[in-house]
């Protein structure tokens, strides 16, 4: 069959180029990357650190991995803080009190525990994948490469429009957090402001993106880790009024709530559940270090580093701060079920002032600000990565692949950053904003579905390796306790998907309206899959023929220089981060 041919066009003027497949493509199994000296056209690195790689589309629908014009200028500290970071946020600060109230000290702990256990499983399934295959949008071309097109296809449109419609929930919730101490200016004011600055720092590049987002996320790991050690002095009766608590809220009101007065194990067991339900969302965002793997630097280094060290953050900053608190809070306390983004419903800002500490309140709104604002940043990031690997992979018009020549994906970004504006519907007419929940519901599970696929697909990737012989000792990173961590995270992932809205099945809790908003999510994401199913006629990718070569990095290719620390300060922070 003969070789595709690969044309470059530069649109004068702008900046802008796109690598355009010429006629007749042939299968990326053709095509060996690894060649430079047959194939030099298929990968070139300048010395700007912009990565060229020509990408062919083959007759069955299937994408060759590859990029455009994309810099690798995330280091290994913005993706630390990145991974960190990007799970830290109002759900842990605010939404985790909601959580105590509901299942009780104990019973919120062992949720965020076993819920950490599927994110372990889902990373590291993502960190071999990605650390051998570092293409933007990640685990979106996974689908496609290792599962089935029409799977790729609606993992990716879900997670895109997720989290296009999660930056203007996160720019609301940031200007409503304002309120705490101003609520004379309107919040379309402040929507305003975070929307436009928000914007411009995605346009001015990846680079400024992970700058911004280092030091938020570390503004957000310092707090979390001195509220956790705040906790442990003010329940050993370190505090103003010298109380010591210890476990007494572990004995009185108890260690599980009983869910909506339900008795016994049964109303237990569901308080366990629901919170269960609850840590998954908090979760969600763990997976966006892998969505930056197209714009990082030696990938094969950072990636791993990333995976091994984020999920023990993760339990440390999520375990310990619900354990904290479970420590601090009677489940029964009122001020848990305040219905308000700001600090006063924060079971963190509760317990500091039971503890008769003033000043601390306003410190943690300031953080729950950055978070929120943090969260809006890094949803435009990831919703226009996810775009444009939809637009590599031939699901998008083909001007999505364009990119400047810094390196951003310019439409991408553009059109993802317009689903700000629907910001404005929440601060408008009330039924403005219930249209704007709608949108909110129809994404809710659109995480736990990436999550999901992610696993499938890695566990397609792993029986492909095994038959064709390649030896995952010789991979830049082995995921350990494989498949079976990966089949743990699949399965479990789906069973919160079609259990998260067990409580409408419960007598007098019915509703058709909440009913939808639980599941609206899962006929959306089959629907996708269908529409490209049938328009495409796609199949399962067969074990033997999945690709396994073709965009590999070797593992001692490197695309800019490493850095080694030197003094005894470098060595500690390279160890930090």
């Amino acid at each position: 069959m003969a070789q595709p041919t690969h044309h470059v066009v530069e649109n004068e003027g702008t900046g802008m180029g796109d690598i355009i497949a010429g006629d007749d493509p042939a299968p990326y199994d053709n095509v060996d990357l690894h060649d430079r000296k047959t194939n030099k056209s298929s990968w070139d690195a300048d010395e700007k650190g912009v990565s060229h790689l020509a990408r062919q589309v083959t007759h069955d629908g299937r994408a060759h991995e590859g990029e455009f014009a994309v810099t690798r200028a995330l280091k290994s500290r913005h993706l630390q803080m990145i991974a960190i970071g990007g799970t830290i946020g109002t759900g842990l600060f605010v939404g985790s009190g909601g959580a105590l109230a509901t299942a009780g000290p104990v019973g919120t702990l062992l949720g965020y525990v076993i819920t950490g256990l599927m994110v372990y499983s889902v990373m590291i399934s993502l960190g071999e994948m990605t650390t051998l295959y570092p293409v933007s949008g990640s685990f979106t071309h996974y689908a496609t490469r290792f599962v089935d097109p029409a799977l790729g296809f609606a993992l990716g449109w879900n997670y895109w429009y997720s989290y296009a419609v999660t930056l203007p929930n996160e720019i609301t919730a940031a200007a409503i957090v304002i309120s705490y101490w101003n609520t004379t200016v309107s919040v379309a004011v402040w929507v305003s402001i975070f929307l436009v600055v928000i914007i411009g720092i995605n346009f001015i590049g990846v680079a400024a993106y992970g700058e911004a987002e280092f030091w938020m996320s570390f503004i957000k790991v310092t707090t979390i880790v001195g509220l956790i050690i705040l906790g442990i002095v003010l329940d050993l009766g370190g505090g103003p009024n010298h109380d010591r608590i210890g476990f007494r809220y572990w004995k009185n009101p108890g260690p599980f709530a009983q869910f909506d007065g339900i008795q016994g194990p049964t109303g237990r067991f569901l308080a366990f559940w629901s919170s269960f339900v609850q840590a998954a969302f908090s979760y969600l965002g763990t997976e966006i270090v892998a969505v930056t793997a197209g714009e990082a630097q030696n990938p094969h280094k950072t990636i791993p580093k990333a995976i091994r060290r984020v999920f023990w953050r993760i339990m440390l900053f999520y375990v310990g701060g619900i354990a904290v608190i479970g420590l601090l809070v009677p489940y029964t306390s009122d001020q848990l079920l305040q219905n308000t983004t700001t600090a006063a419903a924060s079971p963190f800002v509760i317990a500091i002032e039971t503890a008769g500490i003033k000043v601390l309140p306003s410190i943690i709104n300031a953080v729950i600000l950055i978070s929120a604002f943090s969260a809006g940043n890094s949803d435009l990031y990831t919703s226009s990565r996810t775009l444009y690997a939809l637009a590599l992979d031939g699901k998008t018009p083909a001007f999505l692949r364009r990119c400047t020549k810094r390196g951003l994906p310019i439409w991408c970004v553009a059109i993802t950053a317009l689903f700000g504006c629907l910001s404005y519907l929440n601060v408008g007419a009330a039924s403005a904003g219930t249209v704007f929940e709608w949108f909110v519901n129809i994404s809710t599970v659109s995480g736990l579905f990436a999550w999901s696929t992610i696993c499938f697909s890695y566990t397609r990737f792993y029986a492909a390796a095994k038959l064709q012989g390649l030896d995952r000792n010789t991979l830049p990173y082995k995921a350990p306790f494989q498949p079976y961590a990966a089949w743990f995270g699949c399965i479990l992932a789906l069973v919160i998907i079609f259990f998260n809205g067990f409580s409408v099945f419960i007598d007098g809790h019915w509703s058709v309206a909440t009913f939808i908003a639980d599941y609206i999510g899962v006929p959306v994401f089959i629907g996708f899959y269908l529409i490209w199913k049938i328009a495409k006629r796609t199949k399962m990718v067969k074990l033997e023929d999945i690709d396994l070569l073709a965009g590999r990095r070797e593992i001692d290719e490197k695309d800019g220089p490493e850095w080694v620390p030197v003094h005894w300060w470098e060595k500690v922070w390279e160890r930090i981060m």
